[in-house]
């Protein structure tokens, strides 16, 4: 992304409704301290947003194995992009949005292949193995690609923040996950129930083609 540098001030503040159903979209499944907790909302404002958005079957209660939380419905998937939609067009941030999108792509492909270098390792014949993480050469590079990949997304989200307040903060949480690998503790490169590199890193890859409008599977 060219002549793009850190843009200190933040842009406008998404509106509390948008910003606990975007919440759960993001987080997949999110309890009420993590929804709240992940734009810094009041829980009790959040938990009230939650109950009127599960009286418009936007979103319901769901678990898996140990893990249970509020998730989001076909219904509530509609809202949130007509929230978004509106907000886009409203603060005039699409062309910022679209040209950091454009700069992520690359660097979600180097994420996901760090990601498996860390866990697994290509033996002769191409046979994948587990890294058992005995090879400090290996995972000393491993990590250089992820604190490489760090250092790309902090202009990135400074721009976004700059446009839409609720972009910040993605590459402070992925360079504390980052802080933990440092210390030992491996599971903060791809963890789950953590807010790991690789969680962030989705949260933030499903925040931008929400927020643009693109499928998924696109």
């Amino acid at each position: 992304m060219q002549n793009m540098t850190h843009i200190p001030v933040l842009g406008r503040s998404s509106q509390p409704e948008l910003l606990v159903l975007h919440s759960v979209r993001i987080q997949g499944m999110a309890d009420d301290d993590a929804v709240a907790g992940r734009f810094g909302l009041d829980q009790a404002d959040a938990r009230e947003l939650l109950l009127d958005a599960e009286a418009y079957g936007w979103i319901r209660q769901a678990a898996f194995g140990e893990t249970a939380g509020w998730s989001m419905t076909e219904r509530g998937r509609a809202e949130d992009d007509r929230l978004l939609a509106e907000e886009l067009a409203g603060t005039g941030a699409r062309p910022v949005v679209e040209q950091v999108h454009e700069a992520f792509v690359p660097l979600n492909g180097r994420l996901l292949q760090a990601c498996t270098d860390w866990q697994l390792r290509s033996e002769e014949g191409g046979r994948l193995t587990p890294n058992t993480h005995t090879d400090d050469e290996w995972d000393a590079r491993v990590l250089g690609e992820l604190e490489g990949l760090g250092g790309e997304l902090g202009p990135l989200v400074a721009a976004l923040a700059a446009v839409l307040a609720r972009f910040a903060g993605y590459d402070t949480r992925f360079s504390a996950a980052l802080g933990w690998v440092r210390a030992g503790r491996g599971e903060w490169v791809a963890g789950t129930g953590i807010d790991s590199c690789h969680v962030v890193w989705m949260e933030l890859h499903e925040d931008l083609i929400s927020t643009l409008g693109i499928q998924r599977s696109a």
